[in-house]
C-alpha cells in the first residue's frame, strides 16, 4: 500500500511539473516593480553615457494638443542626431537587427534609419501598474508555456521574466485601452509603388469591460476582435471575428468569417498562424498583425537577452493626420523621413519551430521595448534557414490613454522586393475612440451578418 502511494505521489509530481513550466516571482521579486525596477519591470536607470535616459514616469495627458482623438507630437522641433544608410550601416550594426542590415542591402539608395534624442515616454494608468505588481506573483506558465494559470490581474503576464515565452505573453497580454472601435488602413504595393488601400472597421473589448459579461463563462476569453473589411467595394462586407484565449491548449482561439457573396457565417480555423492575412496578397500570415499573435505553441523560445539598439520609438509624425497615405507609401518601403528611431534596451527572443509542427517561418528573431512590452522588430527566416521578412513595429505611445500603440506596422519580404504597412489611421475620420460600451451581442457569431450588408 505505500508503494501504491509513492508511485501515484511520484505520478501527480511529474503531471504538475509537466503543467507548470515556471511558478510566479517571488513577493520580494515583485516588490522591485515601482522601485529600482519602473512598474513595468523595466530598468529605471539610464544607461552609463546617458544617450539612454532613467525613466522619470513618462508622458503626461496633456503632453501635446489632441484634437478629434488624434495626439499630437511632443517632439514635433526635433531634428536628428544622425541618419544611418548603407553607406555608414557598418559603423552602427551592433545596434540594428540583422534585418536592418539587410534591408540597407536590398534598398542602398532609398532606406535610412534617422536617430533621434531617446525620450523614455511609455506610462499607463495606476490601475494597470497594479495589475502589473498582481500578475509578478499570481500568474503562471502552464502546458509547456502555452497557457496561462492564475491570471486574474488580466494585463502584462510576466512584469519580471525569466523565459522567453513569457516575453510574448508580455506582448499578447500587454493593455491595448478599455473598449475601442477605429478606423484603419492597409496597403500592399507593387514593385513600381502602385497600391489600393484597404480600409477596415475594427471593434476590440476584453471581457472584464463588457456591461453584461458573463465571469464564469467568460473566464478564458482574453479578448475580442472583430475586423469589417469597409474598402475597397469588391471586398467590402468580409467580417472576422476571433474570440483570443487564456488557455490555448482547453480552448483554441475560437473565430469566425463572413462573406458577403456567399451569406453566411462559418468557422474559420485558417485565422490563426501562419494562415493568409486578410487582402494582404499573400505578403503577411494572420500572425504577423500586431506584429505577433496567436498561440506559442509551435515554437522554442528562447530568451537571448538584453540589448541596446537603434528601434522605431515616437513616431508621432509617422501617426499625424496631416500625413497623408501617399506621403507614407512608397516603392520598396515606407517612406522613412517620416520616420523616427531612437536608442533604447530591448529584450531580444528567438523562436524556433518545433520538429512535429508546420509554418511558413521556421525561425523568428524578436525584439520588445522593456519599456512597454511591445514587440518593434522581427526577423522572420524560411525553412532553408534564409531571412526572408522583416517586420518593424513604429511604436508611439498614447499619452493620454496610457496605451503602446503603433503608428504604422510593415513587413518587408527581402525575396519579392514588395511589403505590406498596416494599421494606419491617418485619414481616418477620428482617432481611435476608447471607453465604447459594448454588450456580448456586439461580439456573437450571428451578428457578422448584419455587420456584413453592404
Amino acid at each position: 500500500m505505500n508503494t501504491s502511494i509513492l508511485v501515484k505521489s511520484a505520478v501527480l509530481t511529474l503531471s504538475l511539473l509537466a503543467t507548470s513550466v515556471m511558478a510566479a516571482v517571488s513577493q520580494q521579486e515583485a516588490d522591485q516593480l515601482g522601485t529600482s525596477l519602473t512598474p513595468m519591470g523595466a530598468q529605471k536607470e539610464g544607461n552609463a553615457d546617458g544617450s539612454i535616459p532613467a525613466w522619470t514616469g513618462g508622458l503626461k495627458a496633456n503632453a501635446a494638443p489632441v484634437q478629434n482623438g488624434f495626439l499630437g507630437d511632443p517632439f514635433a522641433s526635433e531634428k536628428p542626431l544622425f541618419v544611418i544608410t548603407a553607406s555608414n550601416a557598418e559603423q552602427y550594426k551592433d545596434k540594428l537587427t540583422p534585418g536592418q542590415l539587410a534591408l540597407f542591402k536590398r534598398y542602398p539608395n532609398t532606406y535610412k534609419i534617422p536617430v533621434y534624442t531617446s525620450h523614455r515616454t511609455f506610462s499607463a494608468p495606476p490601475e494597470i501598474y497594479s495589475a502589473v505588481k498582481k500578475s509578478a506573483t499570481t500568474t503562471q506558465l502552464t502546458n509547456d508555456g502555452t497557457s496561462l494559470a492564475n491570471f486574474s490581474a488580466r494585463y502584462y503576464a510576466f512584469p519580471i521574466p525569466k523565459t522567453g515565452v513569457e516575453l510574448i505573453w508580455n506582448h499578447e497580454t500587454r493593455y491595448r485601452g478599455s473598449n475601442y472601435y477605429r478606423t484603419s488602413a492597409q496597403a500592399v504595393p507593387q514593385k513600381s509603388g502602385d497600391y489600393t488601400i484597404v480600409g477596415f472597421k475594427e471593434t476590440f473589448a476584453t471581457p472584464q469591460n463588457i456591461t453584461d459579461n458573463d465571469p464564469a463563462k467568460t473566464e478564458n476569453i482574453l479578448y475580442y476582435f472583430k475586423q469589417e473589411v469597409i474598402a475597397p467595394a469588391r471586398l467590402t462586407g468580409t467580417v472576422n471575428l476571433a474570440y483570443e484565449t487564456i488557455d490555448q491548449l482547453k480552448e483554441p482561439r475560437q473565430a469566425w468569417t463572413y462573406n458577403a457573396g456567399q451569406r453566411r457565417v462559418r468557422r474559420a480555423p485558417e485565422i490563426a498562424y501562419d494562415g493568409p492575412g486578410t487582402a494582404a496578397d499573400g505578403m503577411r500570415t494572420t500572425d504577423n498583425t500586431d506584429l505577433y499573435n496567436g498561440s506559442p505553441d509551435r515554437y522554442n523560445w528562447k530568451l537571448v537577452g538584453k540589448k541596446e539598439m537603434y528601434i522605431p520609438y515616437n513616431n508621432y509624425r509617422l501617426w499625424s493626420p496631416s500625413v497623408k497615405y501617399a506621403d507614407i507609401v512608397k516603392p520598396g518601403h515606407i517612406n522613412q523621413d517620416l520616420t523616427r528611431y531612437e536608442l533604447h534596451r530591448v529584450w531580444e527572443v528567438e523562436g524556433t519551430l518545433k520538429p512535429t509542427e508546420r509554418h511558413l517561418y521556421a525561425k523568428r528573431h524578436m525584439y520588445f521595448d522593456e519599456d512597454s512590452w511591445a514587440l518593434v522588430e522581427i526577423d522572420h527566416y524560411d525553412s532553408r534557414g534564409q531571412l526572408w521578412r522583416v517586420a518593424e513595429g513604429h511604436l508611439v505611445n498614447d499619452y493620454q490613454n496610457g496605451i503602446a500603440s503603433y503608428a504604422a506596422q510593415t513587413l518587408y519580404d527581402l525575396v519579392a522586393g514588395r511589403y505590406v504597412v498596416m494599421g494606419l489611421t491617418n485619414e481616418a475620420k477620428q482617432g481611435t475612440q476608447y471607453g465604447q460600451k459594448f454588450t456580448i451581442s456586439e461580439f456573437i457569431p450571428s451578428a457578422l451578418r448584419s455587420a456584413g450588408i453592404r
